[in-house]
Parts: C-alpha cells; structure tokens; sequence
C-alpha cells in the first residue's frame, strides 16, 4: 500500500428473494446517495478484514467475504487517491435475522433491489462497474461459492540451526508472528476445515486460526512434505475430499507440495491449467492463496485464485 493513497473495502452483499438474486444497497445520510457497502481501512487492519468490519458496521449483517470483484480507483476531492477493493458477499437468513441495523448518522436506510434495478440506482459509474462483475458470476451460474485456501507455513528455523528431524523444525519469531497475522484476513473467508501437515511447522501455523475460528485442526501425512520426498503423500484424497464437502477449508503444507496441491484443485474442478497455478502455488512463508469455486457446480472450473502475502 502507498501512504499517499486512502485504502478501503467492501462487498456485493447479495442473497436470494423468491428465488431472484438480489443485492444490498445503502443510502447514506450524509451524501444523500446509494451506494454499495465500503469504507476505510483501520490501522493494523487488513482489506478483507476492512470489508467485513465496515459491513456489519453499516449494515449490522455478519458475512463472510466470496470471490473477489475488482477495485475502483478515483481520486477525492483532497487530491488524494483512494482505492477500493471489493468482493461478493453472500448474506445467510440467519445473518439477516440477527442484523442489528438501525438508521444512523451514517446510513439512512438499507434496500434489497435486483441486478437490473441496481444499475440505474446506484449513484456512481464506479460502483456500476464492480455490479457489472458480480453479474458476470451471476450469468454464468458461480454466485454461490466456497474456497479452498493452500497456506505455506510460516518461517521456520533453518535446518542448519536445528539438530533434530526436520518435521520437528519449529517457528522462527518471524514465523509465529506471521501465522497471527494472518487470522484476521482468514477469517474473513469463515474457513470450516483446517487441513494440515504433521510437520511442527504448518501445525504452529495454523494454530492461531484455529483458535480464533474455533476449529479442531486435522493433521495428515498425506500432504506432509517427508510423505512428499518419499512418495507416499495422497494430495488427491485430501483435496477430493474437500471438493467434495463444498465448505471452505484451508490446507497448510510446504513450498514442494503446493504446486501439487493447486494441480489437483484444478483437476478434481474441471480446470484450465496454466502458469497461473504455478503462480498461485509459488508462496513464500506465511502467504495462502484463495482458490473460489462454485458451491453448487464445483465441476465448473476454478472462478477466481488471490494471493495473501504475510504481513511480516
């Protein structure tokens, strides 16, 4: 991020009424104009973490963030430019049941409107723009989705800093900061399944979301890099299983068995294959990519993959 640019995010909240795909625009008090959900990044926050925060604060509805729409750049009035990123947001009943909105000093009022009411209501061009991609979704039939997010594990102690086996290797400081760190983008997907090598390492990497998410995680030598070396790992079963099971889940292994992790995403989904797996597999410590699939047509094919670096 520049320091000269204002950061922010948000999300197409959408859901189904009368079996019609419908999307949450809000009217703000003070501009007198419709919008779609958004609003600046905190210090210490993350843009995922942003777009979820700045929706339960403006439209009291707790969501987990879908696939990636696009950013909007335009400049203020400041002459400051501001950037924001937006993804789809699926609101459940229940999510709908328990909102807390009340009209505000911020927002006015919130509306359920269709995609083809959308495009002349909003006031901004820009925000038309971001609608335009989340209809695509909708055309194509992947508005409802899960993820699949293969995390390489976080710094660890070099090899020749440690004397034991090297599935015993623990987190560098580094490491341990950087598997904190990365909780609150992670739980703005609301993962439902952690997956993770025995290996030391990805377990203390994904212990703190685990924590956080309220998670049991399940360690497997099946996507372990010494079952990797020798032959013996079962990347296929791990990720048909996940498929299968049409929740998110993560899955934290190492720098060799990625690769063969995003492979199988895209054979058990029907997918192109391209430099753009190798691109999503080529992690440093610490990072994850976000692979989106369809939850009611998984067979369709890989919709979007994005890229978390770590934050220290």
């Amino acid at each position: 991020m520049t320091t000269t640019a204002i950061y922010a995010a948000g999300a197409v909240c959408w859901r189904l009424i009368d079996g019609k795909v419908h999307l949450l625009v809000i009217h703000r008090t003070v501009y007198g104009d419709v919008t779609i959900p958004k609003g600046k990044v905190d210090p210490g926050e993350t843009l995922a973490q942003t777009a979820v925060r700045e929706i339960k604060e403006e439209t009291g509805l707790s969501v987990h963030l879908g696939v990636p729409l696009g950013v909007s750049t335009y400049p203020l009035s400041s002459g400051r430019e501001k950037i924001v990123h937006y993804w789809s947001a699926e609101v459940t009943d229940q999510a709908v049941r328990e909102s807390t909105f009340i009209p505000n000093g911020e927002v006015a009022a919130l509306e359920w409107v269709t995609i083809k009411r959308a495009r002349s209501y909003l006031s901004y061009e820009r925000d038309v723009e971001i609608l335009e991609a989340f209809a695509a979704l909708v055309e194509e039939g992947v508005t409802a989705t899960f993820a699949l997010i293969a995390m390489r594990h976080g710094k660890a102690t070099s090899p020749s800093e440690w004397s034991g086996e090297d599935a015993t290797r623990p987190l560098a400081p580094r490491g341990v900061k950087q598997a904190a760190g990365n909780v609150p983008t992670l739980l703005a997907f609301g993962p439902h399944k952690i997956v993770t090598s025995t290996a030391v390492r990805c377990v203390s990497t994904v212990s703190p979301i685990a924590a956080a998410a309220g998670i049991e995680p399940k360690r497997s030598d099946l996507i372990s890099q010494d079952a990797y070396e020798r032959g013996e790992s079962d990347v296929r079963r791990v990720v048909g299983r996940r498929v299968r099971a049409l929740k998110t889940a993560i899955l934290c292994s190492h720098g060799p068995v990625l690769p063969e992790i995003l492979h199988e995403i895209a054979l058990a989904t029907g997918s192109t294959r391209g430099s753009y797996l190798g691109s999503a597999a080529a992690l440093e410590t610490g990072a994850f990519s976000i692979v989106h699939l369809s939850r009611t047509n998984p067979s369709s094919g890989i919709i979007a993959i994005e890229t978390h670096e770590p934050r220290v």
